[in-house]
C-alpha cells in the first residue's frame, strides 16, 4: 500500500469510527430496550425522590418526555426507563462513563464542562443567591464581611461566589458542604450565616423543610446567572439531536408552560428572559 492509499484508508477508518461513536447511544438504547436517566435527590423542585422513592420534579418530567420522544423516534413503544440516583459530586463522571444516557437535574452549562460532556438545549434560567435567617440585616453580598457562607464544593455556584466576594472586596469565609440540606442545618444551628445556591432550589429547600419553624430570606440580588441544561454523552450528535428534537417541540408547542406550572407555578410566571429562552429554542423540524 503506497502512502496516498494509506492516508486515504486512515481517513476512511477515522470516519467509520466517528460514525460508530455518534450512533452508539441510540444503538445501545435500541438493543437494550431501555433508556437510563440520572437524577439528584434534594434538588426540588427540579429533581428529588418522593416518599415512594420515585424521581419527581421539573427536570425529571422533561426527561420523561424525552424518553417517550426517543421511544417514538426508535419505534420502540415498549421502551423502558431506568432511573439512577446520582450526587452533585459524581453526576459528570456518570455521564462521561455512560452510566446514564441523560442527567436530569440542575446542572449549569459551562464551556469548561463541555470539554467533558455535552448539553441539551437550555431548560431553565436561574440566579445564584444566599439564603439567610430572616432576622439578620444582610440584604446584599456586601453585607457578609466577616461572616461564613456555606456552598457545595466544586460547583459553578462556589466559583461565582468567590468571584463575587473578591469583586465586592468582602472578606467572608466560604464553608464547603456536600448537600443543600447540610447547609440549611448549619444555618439553622448558627454555624454559618448563609447558604449559597441557585435561588429556585433554595426556595424549594425551605419549602421542603418548613416544619423546622425557622424563618428565612434570600438576598435582594443574585450574584450569577445559571443556565440549566441536561447533560449528555460527548461526541454523540445523533443522540443530542434526538433529545433536542423533543425539547424544541415542547417549547414550540407551548407545552413547556404546563410543565413549568406544575412544578414552578407557585413561584410565579416565567420571567421574560426565561419565556424568551423557550421561544428562541422552539426550533422548527
Amino acid at each position: 500500500m503506497n502512502s496516498k492509499s494509506l492516508i486515504s484508508f486512515l481517513f476512511m477508518l477515522a470516519a467509520a469510527l466517528s460514525a460508530a461513536a455518534q450512533a452508539q447511544t441510540l444503538d445501545k438504547i435500541r438493543k437494550q430496550g431501555a433508556i437510563t436517566l440520572g437524577y439528584i435527590d434534594g434538588a426540588a423542585p427540579f429533581s428529588y425522590a418522593d416518599p415512594n422513592g420515585d424521581p419527581q420534579g421539573y427536570s425529571v418530567e422533561l426527561c420523561r418526555a424525552i424518553a417517550e420522544g426517543i421511544a417514538a423516534q426508535l419505534e420502540r413503544p415498549q421502551l423502558k426507563t431506568r432511573w439512577v440516583k446520582l450526587s452533585i459530586q459524581n453526576r459528570i463522571d456518570a455521564v462521561r462513563r455512560r452510566q446514564v444516557d441523560v442527567e436530569c437535574s440542575t446542572t449549569t452549562w459551562t464551556l469548561g464542562r463541555q470539554r467533558l460532556v455535552d448539553f441539551s438545549l437550555v431548560t431553565f434560567l436561574d440566579g445564584a443567591s444566599i439564603l439567610t435567617k430572616l432576622d439578620t440585616d444582610a440584604r446584599r453580598i456586601a453585607d457578609f464581611g466577616g461572616k461564613r457562607i456555606a456552598v457545595i464544593g466544586g460547583t459553578t455556584t462556589e466559583t461565582a461566589l468567590r468571584q463575587a466576594l473578591t469583586k465586592s472586596l468582602v472578606n467572608a469565609e466560604v464553608v464547603g458542604i456536600k448537600t443543600r440540606d447540610e447547609g440549611l442545618e448549619l444555618l439553622r444551628q448558627g454555624q454559618v450565616d448563609g447558604v449559597a445556591s441557585d435561588r429556585t432550589t433554595l426556595i424549594g429547600l425551605v419549602v421542603k423543610k418548613a416544619a423546622g419553624g425557622d424563618a428565612y430570606k434570600l438576598l435582594d440580588e443574585d450574584f450569577s446567572i445559571e443556565q440549566y441544561a441536561l447533560m449528555l454523552p460527548r461526541g454523540d450528535p445523533d443522540f443530542r439531536l434526538a433529545v433536542n428534537r423533543v425539547l424544541a417541540r415542547l417549547y414550540r408547542s407551548g407545552d413547556i408552560r404546563r410543565v413549568y406550572d406544575r412544578w414552578l407555578g407557585p413561584l410565579g410566571a416565567p420571567s421574560p428572559l426565561l419565556s424568551a429562552t423557550f421561544f428562541i429554542q422552539g426550533l422548527a423540524e
